[in-house]
C-alpha cells in the first residue's frame, strides 16, 4: 500500500486502524470513533487546467469561491471519472490527503491544522490512518488557508 510504504520511508510514526465499511467523511468519523474536526476529508478540485487536493474536517466543506483565490484561478469539483485516473492505487472516494505523492498540489483547511493528530483514510473504505498532524504537514508541505465553512 503506497500510503504506508510512503510512512515508513520517511520514518512517521502512525497508528492504522481498520473498521466497518464507510463512504462519507462522517461516516468514517463516526465509525472509527473520531471526533469529525480531526477527520482529513480530501476533496479533489480542478483549478485552472491542473488537478490538486483541497483537505478539510469532515465537519466542513470547500468554499470553492475562497479556494479559487487562493489558488490564483476558477476552482471546481472533480467528477468521480477524473478521479479514477489520477488515484489508480486507492478505492474511488478514499484518497489520502498525501497530494504530493500524485503530484498535486495539496490545500488544508486552516481549522484541520489545529489538531494535534489527524485521521484520514488509508486508500480503502475499512482503514484509516493517525498521524500528527505536524509530520503530515512537514512532509506534505501544503498551502494552509481559510477556504472551508462548517457544516
Amino acid at each position: 500500500m503506497r500510503i504506508e510504504d510512503y510512512l515508513r520511508q520517511e520514518k512517521i510514526p502512525y497508528t492504522k486502524t481498520h473498521h466497518p465499511e464507510a463512504f462519507t467523511a462522517q461516516e468514517v468519523a463516526a465509525t472509527s470513533h473520531v471526533p469529525g474536526g480531526q477527520l482529513a476529508k480530501v476533496v479533489v478540485i480542478k483549478a485552472g487546467d491542473a488537478y490538486a487536493v483541497a483537505i478539510c474536517p469532515a465537519t466542513h466543506v470547500v468554499d470553492v469561491e475562497k479556494l479559487s483565490k487562493i489558488a490564483g484561478g476558477k476552482v471546481r469539483l472533480a467528477n468521480e471519472g477524473e478521479m479514477e485516473g489520477l488515484f489508480p492505487d486507492v478505492q474511488l472516494g478514499a484518497e489520502s490527503p498525501f497530494g504530493n505523492l500524485y503530484g498535486l498540489t495539496t490545500y488544508v483547511d486552516e481549522s484541520l491544522s489545529v489538531n494535534e493528530e489527524i485521521v484520514f483514510q488509508a486508500n480503502t473504505h475499512e482503514d484509516t490512518i493517525k498521524i500528527s498532524y505536524m509530520d503530515y504537514e512537514k512532509t506534505v508541505k501544503p498551502t494552509v488557508a481559510d477556504f472551508a465553512r462548517h457544516v
